[in-house]
């Protein structure tokens, strides 16, 4: 979801003019897109603004700014952490992140030609503090973090690409309510917002006349889409309707959506899978603990009989179906008995990957004042248990595919060796194969597998 956001910002920028450059050094603007799942992710943030700096040194009109999650989280506070840092713009303010920057960076620019003195300039414009000082550097210090209603129907444009792009992601809501008692989600993102099918579908409709193949719709929680704002229509949930809208766009060949939540998947959703092929064989699908006690403690409204129902039905209706999940280990009072439970269900399931990630305690959230706070050594060593029974799982699913035919839509090059091409089959298994990016690219290819590496397949293209 944050790739998505990032590429409205970007697209902004460089509709009214800007160029996007690979090398901060050059950059007028540097903005980071934040994430607050995990403290890491913030550190990381935090860590590559600061080093930033040094670039306003020999270039003293470069604006710096934090956006997304954890500026929403942290607002103002933020200045204390970066010095330099000029803009702090939340989840529901992307669309204004250009004229924000846009202000201080023609400011800092006029202030250059302007002789300026010693003396200080000060104006003020809602949030906003511009100041020009003796180094003739104007200090903006902008943060705007509020609610906007309709904000969820700003993340709808794309960034024109030189070559063709065969996948892309769409923006179906924004928000969340469940209230997991780890997820700093539902205060970062706000309430869930969804937005109308009609708008969802011409976003489709305009990717597919440029190329695009195949769209992820993504969501916080992505198949309760709709539920606070729109009908249920001869028994089909909003998210199925929107399915079968965009499933009708033409010459739109894949559909994927990601992140379901389990209280979520309800038989109308599963039978889709039945009817519309143009879904992919593959839903990442979260279980985060295999403990019904753990799970209670995360208030997932759940239980893993019930996640493990939802499987089953998902591969009964789709033999060829690929499950991945997202996995927390290491969770407050979580016992050895509670993670044999999860180990457990790893393999029941026989997940084609796992996203695991140890508990990291988020601000203002129930979990981080549990008891019973597990130390980072034991979460370590769960960690690491949990990834070898992935790898053993993964490496065998992808071992049975060598020397079957599997349909692949190619990507483009390779982004680890661009001398070959690389794409992904319905079940979003990555294959590299020899080839011409010019004549594959968004191309729906048959590729012989012929080798395997853990989770990477390598093939042949196999032509008609």
């Amino acid at each position: 979801m944050n790739e998505r956001d990032s590429e409205q910002v970007a697209q902004t920028f460089s509709e009214r003019g800007y160029t996007l450059t690979p090398d901060e050094q050059d950059a007028d603007a540097i903005l980071i897109n934040t994430c607050s799942v995990r403290d890491q992710a913030e550190q990381k943030a935090l860590g590559k603004m600061g080093m930033m700096g040094k670039y306003r040194e020999k270039r003293s009109h470069v604006v710096f700014g934090f956006m997304g999650c954890m500026a929403q989280s942290r607002g103002s506070e933020l200045f204390d952490r970066i010095a330099h840092l000029d803009l702090v713009v939340g989840t529901q303010k992307y669309h204004r992140v250009f004229d924000y920057v846009d202000g201080i960076l023609s400011r800092r620019l006029e202030a250059r030609m302007d002789e300026v003195g010693s003396e200080m300039v000060t104006a003020r414009v809602e949030d906003e503090v511009i100041k020009v000082n003796q180094d003739r550097v104007i200090s903006a210090r902008v943060v705007d973090t509020e609610e906007e209603e309709g904000s969820q129907n700003t993340i709808r444009d794309h960034i024109p690409r030189e070559q063709q792009q065969a996948t892309a992601f769409v923006s179906i809501m924004q928000g969340c309510n469940m209230r997991c008692s780890f997820c700093i989600v539902p205060d970062t993102r706000g309430k869930e917002r969804g937005r109308p099918i009609a708008d969802i579908v011409e976003e489709v409709k305009n990717l597919v006349s440029k190329g695009v193949r195949e769209v992820t719709l993504l969501g916080q929680i992505v198949n309760l889409y709709g539920r606070t704002e729109f009908e249920k229509v001869n028994g089909k949930s909003p998210f199925v309707q929107l399915l079968e809208a965009v499933h009708d766009v033409e010459g739109l060949e894949r559909i994927r959506f990601t992140s379901p939540h389990p209280i979520g998947y309800r038989d109308d959703l599963v039978e889709a899978f039945t009817y519309l092929p143009k879904l992919c064989s593959h839903i990442h699908f979260p279980m985060q603990s295999g403990s019904d006690r753990i799970l209670k403690l995360m208030r997932r409204p759940y239980k893993n009989e019930k996640f493990l129902s939802i499987c089953a039905k998902m591969k009964e209706a789709r033999p060829d179906l690929a499950i991945t999940t997202d996995i927390i280990v290491g969770f407050p009072g979580e016992t050895e008995e509670d993670f044999q439970e999860t180990l457990k269900c790893m393999k029941e399931v026989g997940f084609d990957n796992s996203f695991i990630f140890r508990y990291s305690k988020r601000k203002d959230t129930p979990a981080a004042e549990m008891d019973g706070q597990l130390s980072e050594k034991v979460k370590e060593e769960r960690n690491q248990a949990l990834l070898r029974v992935q790898e053993e799982l993964t490496t065998k699913k992808n071992a049975a595919l060598i020397g079957t035919l599997q349909q692949v839509l190619c990507e483009g090059p390779s982004k680890t060796n661009k001398e070959r091409l690389s794409g992904r089959t319905s079940q979003n298994k990555i294959v590299i194969f020899n080839g011409d990016a010019r004549e594959f690219t968004g191309r729906l290819v048959n590729i012989r597998i012929e080798d395997s590496t853990g989770y990477t397949l390598y093939g042949s293209p196999e032509l008609e």
